[in-house]
């Protein structure tokens, strides 16, 4: 984690949220900053942030009383208390200077958040894929208990209603990220793993470190807590036996049929995910998710075995998985046109590629998969890109942009040309497209009716969905699309004005 100021504040832990006065947040719009400064306006924290470009997080954000500056400068941290920065925000920033050179408390975002966890039992869920997804349902399935908690999620969830919200209950729902080691900074009353993979080895080294540091994560749960993790991963599985050797609480759930909350018959279709759970030996009855995808089923088992720790009725946990309506980017239908159906999907590491564009070919059915894939992260892409490059032949075409890796240097023979040359298929069903601008026509060129299409991998790569459902939607004529088209479920399909780039490389 990049170094924390420890000049004029008191130790992240012992502050809460209330100590912070008024809170400049750099860098405001995004998902994970967004939610923390919603966390602390439903609270009565006044907020303040500075952003450079409109994302839609702000709209809501000056609905709560938040007051955003659309510039950078000294003159944002007037009246301001503390300042709170991401690991993304470089350290020579110039808000971040003034703040240092004015004295004022720093925070990383993860410290900030912890202050707003004082007072209340958390529950913090870490693990290489799958946090944002078990986060929102561990919080809606606690909503849905009547316990009103707080939650912070590094993603968009519509029936949660936000993603960051101060509650009246005495839990606290948060996504932990392992990325920089921020996760250390919080002290659960529940601790979840989801799985350790390979990943971060910028940061941890090696796989040694990387486990040892979500081993360090789990140990700082509660004396009356416990630990939740997946006995169908290995990694999970050794940390679950060598915490239990220390004489912590763990309790593990997966297909393996030593896990305390076993999942059995799991089936996946287009409809969604269902499988049979037991708790103990018991028989809980049939859960069903309306999102495809086993992993999302292991994902609930995590959240349902939580909940039941804590004593929600099975019932409860049932009911409020049924009603789960999936989060923004993760399996994200955008629209329909001219019969090519587009989705937008978070994932950019090979496991979760291979997990959502196996979902995704199971919902092509008889047509074709074709992913947009923006890499996220230089060292990931090099290091990872044969793995990339093989969950990327799930898809019958692949449309490659370069690496998304903001402050990281790219070394000549790494990046998208690379990784589309190690893609394992033929020359035509490949290509390298460099330019934002030329990927709409791209896809317009390639796509029939019957198709799905999927925008995969870096956060800028989200913008272009809607991007090409208005190409798709303006060349309908073309005899490649013709056919009986459904709309795009939002304003109607066929006719339409021509794609227009709106997003250059620069501006995402």
């Amino acid at each position: 984690m990049a170094a924390v100021e420890t000049a004029n504040m008191t130790p992240a832990g012992v502050l809460t949220a209330e100590e912070l006065g008024t809170v400049h947040m750099i860098g405001v719009g995004g998902v994970g900053m967004s939610g923390l400064a919603r966390l602390l306006l439903t609270r009565g924290i006044p907020v303040t942030g500075s952003e450079l470009r409109e994302w839609p997080s702000l709209a809501g954000l000056r609905a709560l009383g938040g007051v955003i500056h659309m510039t950078h400068e000294a003159s944002n941290l007037d009246g301001v208390d503390t300042v709170v920065y991401s690991t993304a925000i470089p350290a020579d920033h110039l808000e971040l200077v003034e703040a240092r050179k004015r004295g004022l408390r720093v925070l990383h975002r993860s410290e900030a958040l912890a202050a707003a966890m004082t007072g209340r039992r958390t529950i913090a869920v870490a693990g290489t894929h799958g946090k944002t997804t078990t986060t929102s349902m561990a919080t809606l399935i606690l909503q849905h208990a009547g316990l009103d908690p707080s939650f912070f999620i590094g993603g968009e969830v519509g029936e949660v209603g936000s993603n960051g919200h101060h509650g009246s209950g005495e839990y606290f729902v948060a996504e932990a990220d392992e990325h920089d080691r921020s996760f250390l900074v919080y002290r659960p009353h529940v601790a979840i793993v989801t799985n350790i993979d390979v990943d971060h080895l910028n940061t941890y080294g090696d796989m040694d470190g990387l486990r040892a540091g979500f081993a360090e994560f789990a140990r700082l749960t509660d004396a009356d807590g416990f630990v939740v993790t997946c006995a169908d991963d290995p990694y999970t599985r050794d940390m679950a036996e060598v915490l239990r050797g220390e004489g912590r609480t763990v309790y593990t759930y997966g297909e393996a049929e030593d896990a305390d909350f076993r999942l059995t018959e799991i089936a996946s279709g287009v409809a969604g995910v269902r499988y049979f759970g037991s708790l103990d030996g018991e028989p809980l009855g049939e859960f069903s998710l309306p999102t495809p995808g086993r992993h999302l089923g292991l994902n609930s088992a995590a959240a349902a075995l939580t909940a039941l720790k804590l004593g929600v009725p099975a019932k409860t946990v049932i009911d409020a998985l049924a009603a789960f309506p999936g989060v923004r980017r993760r399996f994200e239908l955008k629209g329909i046109v001219s019969g090519v159906r587009v989705y937008d999907e978070y994932a950019y590491h090979p496991t979760s590629m291979t997990a959502a564009l196996s979902t995704l070919r199971e919902v092509a059915g008889a047509g074709r998969l074709l992913v947009v894939f923006q890499p996220y992260r230089v060292y990931r892409t090099r290091d990872l890109q044969e793995e990339i490059a093989t969950a990327l032949a799930i898809a019958d075409e692949a449309i490659v942009l370069e690496v998304f890796g903001p402050g990281e240097v790219r070394e000549p023979g790494q990046g998208g040309v690379a990784l589309t040359g190690a893609i394992p298929l033929a020359d035509e069903a490949k290509v390298f497209v460099p330019s934002w601008e030329d990927v709409p026509a791209e896809v317009v060129r390639r796509a029939r009716v019957g198709d799905v299409v999927v925008t995969m991998g870096a956060p800028p790569i989200s913008l272009m969905g809607d991007e090409l459902i208005a190409a798709l939607r303006g060349d309908s004529d073309d005899e490649s699309l013709d056919g009986d088209g459904d709309g795009d479920g939002g304003g109607g399909g066929g006719g339409g004005t021509p794609y227009q780039a709106r997003h250059s490389r620069a501006d995402v």
